[in-house]
């Protein structure tokens, strides 16, 4: 996949980072027994990373929604990969997924669409959100594998919408920002013999079945 450089002057989501660490996360959550710590880790990191954003007497009441509908989406990544979306594609839709939920619940200030370009990013992915059932108002479609416990919605906040962490202009392409702070359209070529203990939270974990995965 070709990656050019840009610089826009906005450096807020959506974009979709991507360095060492996110290959080391798709091995690690492709990997037999790894990958079921590895989805439990990326649970964790995801529910503190959104709940930080929410607003802060918010955030317990909508922690075991979090996590129950990001660990789902961790199959709609690999369900993606499988299909043969690149890793930066397979982790957006994931987020899209993420953002649609938000949107449905009035989570605003959790966003990373702006809400006049939610459509726009479910069409970018229509082909694939068609084929496993996944519109904006079902975001897991048949990956709705568990009970998502119910949070209450702020709906109010789509009137008059607030998403601090939501930039728009990056709703026609995959945006991804490297290292360096570049921001170029496409993701970067997976680089060979990944370590794994590169992904978050896999530093301590025991990696005897890695030889065998």
């Amino acid at each position: 996949m070709v990656f050019t450089c840009i610089r826009p002057e906005a450096n807020d989501e959506m974009k979709i980072r991507q360095n060492i660490r996110h290959f080391a996360t798709k091995k690690a959550l492709t990997m037999p027994v790894i990958g079921d710590i590895a989805t439990e880790k990326m649970v964790d990191l995801h529910v503190r990373i959104f709940g930080e954003r929410a607003d802060p007497d918010r955030r317990a009441e909508r922690e075991d929604h979090m996590a129950a509908f990001f660990e789902c989406t961790f199959d709609t990544y690999i369900a993606a990969l499988d299909a043969g979306y690149p890793e930066a594609e397979a982790r957006e839709i994931t987020h899209v997924q993420a953002n649609f939920d938000f949107y449905n619940h009035g989570w605003t200030e959790m966003m990373e669409i702006p809400v006049d370009e939610i459509e726009a990013h479910y069409e970018r992915y229509e082909e694939f959100f068609e084929r496993h059932g996944i519109d904006i108002a079902d975001p897991l479609g048949e990956f709705r594998t568990l009970d998502i416990p119910d949070a209450p919605a702020t709906l109010d906040k789509l009137d008059d919408p607030d998403h601090p962490h939501a930039e728009g202009g990056f709703a026609d392409d995959l945006y991804v920002e490297d290292d360096s702070g570049e921001v170029g359209v496409g993701g970067a070529d997976e680089p060979e013999d990944v370590d794994v203990s590169a992904a978050p939270g896999m530093q301590d974990v025991d990696r005897t079945d890695e030889k065998t995965a």
